[in-house]
């Protein structure tokens, strides 16, 4: 049975950052790092590092000393980077493994009402900066041996015409062409025509949703494909790997989390009930170029938990 290998996670993580530091150092920046297992290409989605206060340098820094090459990141990282109105996810609050309150009836998990006034000033924020500083983030993951593969930005009715443009341009600064997006289905028509004007992709990624709205993205454009985290697809009552390998052609990248069945909590990898070792299987067999992006957050830490997860995944990719 495939364990968490807790003592390893931590050994890894103290020696890497031994090694790497806070920052990485010139001499190794040259060297790309490689994290693909048997043919799977693995990485992180940087919600792991949510709760933890660490930003665009140090998530670069964890990358390099966990060993994960590739990453799917969440506009409030790199904006709150660049000085935006925006805290870093999960900042003053309580990690996921603390009860929280209540949540306000009738408000929606996924598209809470924003404070309208700070709505604004991030609107004014994203139209005014300069793509340059975009341009300067994506460096620094290339610089880093590390591929900034998608922009984790999450369309939705409060955004203008204007904004959804701007936010297009800042991806293709980024130096990437695909956008992740925790958006309604019915804010995808909107996209289509900038999507298509920029020939930048926009995956829908689920929490709640199925196959019937990815369905309905899909057929809207070519440019609209799947981002399919298959921990939450499970949990909603739907199989990852008959998903998988009906729809692997418009699926950009995948996230990895175990949680349990019927809208069950998200747990350490190997404790759920998440397929994910026939998903590793899978993915080992037909050989698809897409990265498998962990997400998970833990009380130990990125680093720690990252690598205890990416332990998990090697040890599930290399079952014979």
């Amino acid at each position: 049975m495939i364990t968490r290998r807790k003592f390893t996670a931590s050994a890894l993580a103290a020696m890497a950052f031994a090694k790497y530091g806070t920052a990485v150092r010139a001499e190794e920046a040259a060297k790309p790092v490689n994290s693909t297992i048997d043919g799977v290409l693995m990485g992180v989605q940087s919600a792991s590092f949510t709760f933890s206060g660490m930003g665009i340098k140090e998530i670069i820094a964890t990358m390099r000393a966990v060993g994960l090459s590739t990453i799917d990141t969440m506009s409030e990282h790199v904006e709150n980077f660049l000085g935006a109105p925006v805290p870093l996810p999960g900042a003053g609050r309580p990690g996921p493994w603390v009860p929280g309150p209540p949540r306000p009836k009738g408000s929606h998990p996924m598209f809470p009402a924003p404070d309208l006034a700070k709505r604004e000033a991030l609107r004014q924020w994203r139209l005014n900066v300069g793509l340059e500083k975009f341009e300067e983030v994506g460096k620094m993951f290339t610089d880093a041996g590390l591929q900034f593969f998608s922009y984790n930005l999450s369309f939705d009715k409060y955004f203008t015409d204007e904004e959804i443009e701007k936010g297009f341009l800042m991806t293709k600064a980024l130096g990437t062409k695909i956008i992740t997006a925790s958006s309604p289905v019915d804010v995808f028509p909107r996209l289509k025509p900038f999507a298509e004007k920029h020939d930048v992709i926009v995956a829908l990624h689920n929490h709640t949703i199925g196959p019937k709205e990815f369905a309905q993205a899909t057929e809207l454009s070519d440019k609209f494909w799947i981002n399919l985290d298959v921990g939450h697809f499970f949990a909603s009552g739907y199989d990852p790997v008959a998903y998988l390998k009906e729809h692997h052609a418009r699926i950009t990248n995948i996230h990895i989390k175990d949680r349990l069945s019927h809208g069950g909590e998200s747990v350490p990898f190997g404790d759920g009930e998440t397929p994910l070792i026939a998903v590793f299987q899978l993915l080992k067999k037909e050989k698809w170029s897409f990265p498998s992006c962990i997400e998970y957050v833990g009380p130990a830490g990125p680093a720690i938990e990252l690598a205890s997860c990416l332990q998990y995944c090697k040890d599930a990719i290399k079952r014979p």
